[in-house]
């Protein structure tokens, strides 16, 4: 039960801290933070972990952060800023795989030791990268169109629920299937190719859930920034 436990505490964590960066830094900070949850996630997802009984890729929980993210940047901010967002994030992924792409080839001094744990990471990395590019542009696009098609449907503030988790579960199943065949298939035995993609979709659901309340949050926030600028 331990990692159950700890990923429900870390999901919640990691909403808490997309609040505070918002509360903070207002629209910036939701930019800054899909940029960063994205490149995080990215590299947490070479890691496996064993959790609700099923083989699963860490790097869920945050992942999922960056459509709530988007979504908050859509419903406060309109279609653009959330476009610009889901561009700024896949920018921040494509900078990081080219720039340590080019380190890895740098050779290590005698003294060092990153250099294996790196390649360890890294040299996984292209091939989840490509993936991540292609599913993250997907799945993004559809999730602000399909977030910006059911606020026309359902527009009141109550419904909020039904734009976010609508839009977000259908945009992560596109997404999930997307990035795990391109990046694990082949890699892993069928079997457990098809556990990552049941699990990475069944915690995305559960993380897409939580994050909801933190949504409506959100859209009761004034950020600092925009108190000061209605000061002045």
């Amino acid at each position: 039960m331990f990692n159950e436990l700890w990923g429900l505490g870390f999901a919640l964590f990691n909403f808490v801290l997309l609040l505070v960066m918002y509360k903070t830094f207002g629209k910036t900070g939701l930019f800054a933070w899909v940029a960063v949850a994205t490149i995080l996630a990215n590299i947490q997802v070479t890691k496996t972990i064993e959790i609700i009984g099923l083989t699963a890729t860490l790097g869920n929980s945050l992942y999922a952060s960056t459509f709530l993210a988007t979504d908050i940047l859509n419903e406060k901010y309109g279609k653009k800023e959330a476009k610009k967002a889901v561009w700024l994030g896949f920018s921040s992924l494509l900078i990081m795989v080219l720039t340590m792409q080019f380190g890895l080839q740098f050779l290590p001094a005698d003294s060092d030791f990153a250099q294996g744990s790196l390649e360890t990471i890294f040299g996984l990395v292209p091939q989840i990268a490509i993936a991540s590019l292609i599913a993250y542009l997907l799945a993004q696009h559809i999730d602000v169109i399909v977030f910006s098609a059911l606020r026309r449907v359902f527009p009141k503030d109550s419904q909020f629920w039904i734009r976010n988790n609508g839009s977000t579960l259908l945009s992560q199943l596109l997404d999930t299937l997307i990035f795990t065949s391109i990046a694990f298939y082949g890699v892993f035995p069928f079997d457990v190719w098809i556990q990552i993609f049941i699990s990475t979709y069944v915690l995305k659901f559960i993380v897409s859930v939580m994050g909801t309340p933190f949504g409506y949050m959100a859209k009761k926030i004034r950020p600092f920034e925009e108190k000061e600028e209605s000061a002045s």
